[in-house]
């Protein structure tokens, strides 16, 4: 190719590029719409307080009958369901359609929020309307003598329409979302043996899988795109770097992970941390539950998830890490290595509660938790709930590790029997 194609060639990427980037940033016209839905909403709260100061006073004067105040009550809960609609769309459609919002870490963030998208929110918006429509109905029902015939039948094919047309948007989101996950998810060819589970994962872990794509394999070269496939291929090369040198046990992936098996996962959570927006807001993660149900499998995955992404990680049992913290401050350099942990954006610990500490080595855990304390993140799994780490650490240390812990933490609870006996139960009964 001569060397005026390749700058053709060149020219046209950078010009679409630009071109989609300019495209993509007039979805901010919109959020003058989302500011005025808000006004719209202090629209509402004033009429909500004006009917319910309007019902009050006939109440106290005597002049409310039992169904003006029913009808005034749903009134109310119309006005309500009306504000919560408003809300859904202002906050689940600015999401979807303008800008991430950042409620990482916020306790009250929804639990739809974290994997909303265009399907979820026109289901909800279309369940919230069949909601308004019912209220409607009630009032028309409740207030009969003074309604039509002609009303009371359109009101209620009206209503019949609503129903059909939510319940034909949830069925058609399934398989939307189960084609897009076909889309994203790995071939059983390119997925580890984990935990042996080869059946296609559900939307909300697949979900968190597509959050973090893996860097692609580079294919074979263009003339124009020669220094993207080399980029690629250096991704792909630290990315292999940062995981041997995190020191994982194994090569273990959130998709691998056979989430069908615990009796209690919270799958939505786990999705959420799957986007690892728990590291970039210096968060921390616990997984608690009984030995073999995959808390290190989930941990691991993460961290193999945080190296793509281009996060330093390290892992080690809780006993190697004691040990190694042990060794820094016998060596009088136990400030270095805590800073030298610095680097590292995530770190992993491994099996707490498996065997106590002494005094002195629940003092260095303790240390290590208080320098990372809103500094950096760290993934710990556990036996044991956190109100129950004195009998692992005991002494002061404890209530003060875990306060510092848990002030800005995810907590999934797993709930099942053991992994691995099932499988040896199998392969004895075989």
């Amino acid at each position: 190719m001569s060397c005026s194609a390749v700058a053709s060639e060149e020219w046209r990427i950078v010009t679409t590029t630009t071109i989609g980037f300019a495209l993509f940033a007039t979805r901010w016209l919109q959020a003058p719409l989302y500011f005025g839905l808000v006004a719209a909403q202090g629209v509402y709260v004033y009429k909500f307080f004006y009917e319910l100061w309007t019902l009050l006073v006939r109440c106290v004067s005597g002049q409310a009958t039992e169904t003006y105040v029913m009808l005034a009550v749903l009134k109310l809960v119309d006005v309500v369901m009306i504000a919560n609609l408003l809300i859904m769309v202002i906050v689940g459609g600015y999401e979807t359609f303008v800008s991430r919002i950042g409620l990482q870490g916020h306790r009250d963030q929804p639990e739809w929020l974290s994997h909303v998208n265009s399907n979820v929110l026109k289901v909800k918006l279309a369940t919230a309307i069949v909601g308004i429509s019912s209220v409607h109905l009630l009032q028309m029902f409740v207030d009969v003598h003074h309604t039509s015939h002609h009303s009371l039948l359109w009101g209620t094919v009206i209503h019949m329409a609503f129903i059909a047309s939510a319940a034909i948007l949830a069925y058609m989101s399934g398989p939307m979302a189960a084609h897009r996950a076909a889309d994203h998810a790995p071939h059983k060819g390119d997925r580890g043996q984990g935990t042996g589970t080869d059946a296609a994962p559900t939307a909300a872990v697949t979900a968190a899988v597509c959050s973090v794509p893996i860097p692609a394999q580079a294919s074979a070269p263009h003339p124009a795109i020669d220094a993207n496939a080399n980029v690629h291929a250096n991704a792909d090369a630290g990315t292999e770097a940062r995981v041997r040198a995190a020191g994982f046990p194994a090569r273990k992936l959130l998709e691998d992970f056979d989430e069908e098996y615990p009796r209690a996962f919270d799958r939505e959570t786990v999705a959420r941390l799957g986007k690892l927006d728990f590291v970039a807001a210096r968060r921390n993660v616990v997984f608690v539950g009984p030995p073999g149900t995959g808390k290190t499998h989930l941990a691991v995955g993460l961290g193999v998830r945080a190296c793509q992404a281009g996060h330093s990680v390290r892992f080690a049992t809780a006993a190697e890490w004691a040990a190694r913290l042990a060794g820094a401050q016998d060596a009088g350099r136990l400030a270095e290595e805590l800073a030298v942990l610095d680097d590292h954006a995530l770190l992993i610990v491994d099996e707490v509660g498996y065997t106590p500490f002494q005094a002195e080595t629940a003092a260095l855990f303790f240390q290590l938790v208080a320098h990372r304390y809103e500094r950096a993140s760290l993934i710990v799994t556990s036996d044991r709930p956190l109100g129950r780490w004195d009998e692992i650490f005991g002494g002061p240390s404890a209530l003060a590790m875990v306060d510092r812990l848990a002030h800005h933490v995810e907590l999934v609870r797993i709930d099942g029997d053991s992994y691995r006996m099932r499988r040896a139960t199998s392969a004895w009964a075989e």
